[in-house]
């Protein structure tokens, strides 16, 4: 039971590097919390399941398409509704949430529910590791995690595009003397953010169903990891799911179920009493500020 219980924990942890990497990025780069990350979620979720029925493209296909509609649609918002509340923080929250919550909402209101809305695996089988039979759509989680975590450091350490991302996250005016323009930059990552949330859906809705009111649980697990590892630290994000990932496996294993929904908010709790500014936080620590 052991092996078994940290095996899916590591890919649980890999689960949530998915679903807090785009948000984490998006704030990293832009300062924006975009709370419309969970809604985004489950809008790739849904864009391929009707690519798959409406229009019978192959899975893959329809993936690649609704992870690329979903970056389009995410640099659409910045461009025409955070670009006019930019560096108004309680605004942009507000802003993306409403459009959240609009998304989340029109697909309940259109009838989008039920366990018919689904996505299929990408390969079906299992493979037994250490006595522990585990089904190779969640090998592949953890495999698109760490491509995902490698690639992104190729990104940003040897594109061009990548260290104006790092130039503006480290110092945007200084970044601005070099001719780097930010708004420009704060649209990327924004689209950036939103097709890692797209790319989580695709490798991750196939183990269960997709229903709206997951969306919310999406951006409440992106937010307790970053606040844990630190808004805009990758390398927090990824220490962070982990803490969770394995705290929320062994309450589920040996306590019980029903306390696995306490873990990521006791552990909010600790750190914001503990340091405010998250494990790898950047931001200043209260007594500093005063």
């Amino acid at each position: 039971m052991f092996i078994g219980t940290v095996i899916y924990a590591l890919i649980n942890s890999f689960i949530l590097i998915l679903l807090a990497m785009g948000f984490n990025l998006t704030f990293g780069i832009s300062g924006v919390a975009n709370f419309a990350h969970g809604a985004l979620y489950i809008l790739a979720a849904y864009a391929g399941w009707m690519l798959i029925n409406f229009l019978q493209l192959p899975f893959l296909l329809a993936g690649l398409v609704a992870v690329l509609a979903t970056s389009i649609f995410g640099a659409l918002i910045y461009r025409f509704i955070l670009l006019r509340v930019r560096g108004q923080p309680l605004s942009e929250v507000i802003a993306t949430f409403g459009i959240g919550l609009s998304i989340l909402e029109l697909f309940r209101y259109l009838g989008f529910v039920g366990f018919e809305y689904t996505l299929p695996v990408f390969i079906d089988g299992s493979l037994i590791i250490a006595g522990t039979y585990i089904d190779l759509q969640r090998l592949i989680i953890v495999g698109v995690g760490l491509l995902l975590i490698l690639l992104l450091w190729l990104f940003t350490r040897h594109t061009s595009i990548g260290l104006a991302f790092r130039g503006i996250a480290q110092d945007e005016r200084t970044a601005l003397t070099f001719g780097i323009d930010a708004d420009w930059i704060a649209t990327l990552s924004v689209s950036l953010g939103a097709g890692l949330a797209a790319i989580a859906a695709i490798v991750i809705i196939p183990l269960g169903s997709i229903a709206p009111s997951e969306g919310y649980d999406v951006l409440i697990k992106a937010l307790a990891v970053c606040i844990i590892g630190g808004l805009g630290s990758t390398g927090g994000v990824i220490l962070a799911s982990f803490i969770i990932g394995f705290a929320e496996r062994f309450t589920d294993t040996y306590i019980g179920s029903h306390w696995t929904m306490l873990v990521s908010l006791v552990a909010i709790l600790l750190v914001l009493l503990i340091k405010p500014s998250g494990l790898f936080g950047k931001q200043k620590e209260l007594e500093e500020r005063l």
